[in-house]
């Protein structure tokens, strides 16, 4: 086929939201509601997904980071970024990218915090 499988309502964007439009979408809804619930604890938090991260050529783990955690200083805010590609490249299905954003994000603010993941959010169901 040769042309959009459903006609835009606006002509010249898409009707349907694109991959990364929907993971941007899933992305924002978990990172909301955790930081929603822990705003006081982490104070100002950057949060940013972007394609794929930048490997430097040494790297020597061998496996793609799924995302980054910069902690700030002084009035430079702490940064989580969510690398989308290598995510979405290890989930089969949308419930397996929901949960494995989700698990991401728990751990992340886990670690910035101090706590528990499991304290972090309800939902978190950690390695299996």
């Amino acid at each position: 086929m040769r042309g959009p499988g459903i006609v835009p309502r606006r002509p010249g964007s898409p009707e349907l939201p694109t991959g990364r439009e929907r993971f941007d979408e899933l992305a924002l809804s978990i990172v909301t509601s955790v930081d929603r619930r822990w705003q006081d604890e982490l104070g100002l938090v950057e949060y940013a997904v972007e394609d794929a991260p930048q490997i430097p050529d040494d790297w020597e783990d061998g496996q793609v980071p799924l995302s980054s955690l910069v902690r700030g200083s002084g009035a430079t805010p702490t940064r989580l970024v969510l690398f989308r590609r290598p995510i979405e490249h290890r989930a089969e299905s949308r419930a397996d990218l929901e949960a494995l954003v989700l698990t991401i994000v728990v751990e992340q603010v886990a670690e910035l915090l101090g706590i528990d993941p499991e304290r972090v959010d309800p939902r978190y169901e950690g390695e299996a």
